[in-house]
């Protein structure tokens, strides 16, 4: 059903109409339309716009709709612009001329980005439960490890010796600032537009404060202008899912390389794994690959949509038709994305002996060394030109550096006596990390108990706005 019409002598060209046309995509927001349709009814209803018998008439309806659309019984027929269009197809199919009462005071441009925020909202309390849920994983593997030591890498060579579960749970603290991006995202992105008509609000006595609060906003627009043209909540929202993807694309890489028959570290769950069609002997951590993969999809959308908005001027422009599908899109990635990773970190195993007897190779223990000469007041330029020296004379003659002789260590430095064999293993290398945020066992486990704690609190405030949203929608 046409929205528009009555001023052109026909309708639009073919090509115009499926250029325009979006409700094959944009269908996805049909339950958000009809409980802001709701929402707008009870207005009209209590300014007197709209009387008892049709506004019950039209609640009916709209409720009965909502059920139809979920159970797939009213769907989009070919003639429909949009998803407001097809709605009030059906509710005009049901009512005659009386559905179309709802229109007053609102616009398609006030409409869809009420819709979409709602939307959004929704589908991010969804990616951050999904979130929750990998952290957790990743701190559980982690607490596993926290007395395995590994090399710890610089520029994916061997840099000092590190808890293995020190290395995992690295990763929570990316995913925590995720977490903290999108509570931060739902004070922008939790406004009412509904209200702002076109662009200039409304000559009928609207409430949009009434609205706003019955649709669980936190707050109204206070501008109608930018009320309708503002699409700086789907460019962050796209933003938060971009850099969750290049987080993702970390793990994906790490857990490549492990997985690798050079590192043969980790033995990822054959549930999570895939083979070849050719060798048979393969057995490939594709989960890992296309997290890493997938990430370029998000930043992708990001930029599509800041492209899109960069110079749109003044209120509502057609080119907003476009921050929907990579919103979409990115939305439904993470949600493929976010449960097979998680899987395929709770279900990995990781080579314990091969990780220690890596730990203290390349010469990973130097830096004891020169640690080991500043407690005795050498300056570290110096300690570290010592340290340095040993390990060219280890490289030269095929050594460790605790195979150096007492006459060596002294020969380098005057101060570099015996004693510091006793620095020169892993053991005593981790357990010296004692610094805050560092790599000590005991430091280790503390890090992971304040992180599941931290999580533990975002949990609870994404399960409440879970349960608020529902509540509302079921309203």
């Amino acid at each position: 059903m046409a929205l528009w019409g009555a001023r052109f002598s026909g309708g639009p060209a073919e090509a115009v109409f499926a250029l325009s046309r979006s409700v094959h995509f944009d269908w996805r927001l049909a339950p958000y339309d009809i409980r802001s349709s709701l929402a707008h009814l009870s207005v009209l209803e209590t300014s007197a716009l709209v009387n008892k018998k049709d506004a019950d008439a039209i609640r009916n309806a709209l409720k009965a709709l909502s059920t139809e659309v979920e159970n797939g019984v009213f769907n989009p027929e070919p003639q429909d612009e949009d998803v407001h269009s097809a709605l009030e197809r059906g509710l005009t199919q049901k009512l005659g001329a009386v559905g179309g009462a709802l229109r007053a005071g609102r616009s398609r441009n006030d409409q869809v980005t009420t819709d979409l925020r709602l939307f959004a909202i929704d589908h991010m309390l969804e990616i951050a439960a999904q979130l929750i849920q990998l952290n957790n994983a990743i701190l559980n593997k982690a607490s596993e490890y926290i007395n395995d030591s590994a090399p710890g890498f610089t520029h994916i060579q061997h840099a000092q010796p590190v808890s293995f579960g020190h290395e995992i749970a690295k990763h929570a603290q990316a995913f925590a600032r995720d977490l903290d991006r999108i509570n931060d995202w739902f004070k922008r992105a939790s406004v009412s537009s509904l209200g702002a008509g076109a662009l200039a609000g409304s000559s009928l006595p609207l409430d949009p404060t009434f609205t706003a609060k019955n649709l669980g906003f936190d707050s109204v627009f206070a501008n109608s202008i930018d009320a309708v043209s503002d699409r700086d909540y789907v460019a962050e929202a796209l933003f938060i899912f971009a850099t969750i993807g290049l987080h993702l694309s970390r793990i994906g890489e790490e857990w490549s390389l492990w997985a690798s028959t050079e590192f043969a570290w980790a033995q990822v769950a054959d549930e999570y794994s895939t083979g070849s069609s050719i060798m048979p002997q393969k057995k490939n951590p594709d989960m890992a690959e296309l997290a890493r993969g997938k990430s370029g999809r998000l930043i992708g959308n990001l930029v599509s949509v800041m492209t899109m908005l960069k110079a749109l001027p003044f209120a509502y422009n057609r080119d907003l038709q476009e921050d929907k599908e990579p919103l979409f899109d990115s939305i439904d990635t993470l949600l493929l994305v976010l449960p097979a990773v998680t899987g395929m970190i709770a279900t990995t195993n990781f080579d314990r002996e091969k990780m220690a007897l890596a730990a203290p190779t390349g010469f990973s223990l130097a830096t004891e060394i020169a640690d080991y000469l500043v407690r005795k007041n050498v300056p570290f330029a110096a300690a570290h030109e010592a340290a340095g020296t040993c390990v060219a004379l280890c490289e030269k003659s095929g050594r460790e550096l605790d195979q150096l002789s007492d006459d060596e260590f002294i020969k380098i430095h005057p101060s570099l006596d015996g004693g510091v064999r006793a620095v020169l293993n892993v053991s005593g290398a981790l357990s010296s990390r004692t610094t805050a945020g560092g790599t000590a066992p005991v430091l280790v486990a503390a890090q992971i108990k304040d992180a599941l704690a931290l999580t533990a609190t975002h949990s609870k405030k994404i399960s409440d706005k879970q349960r608020a949203f529902s509540e509302m929608m079921s309203a």
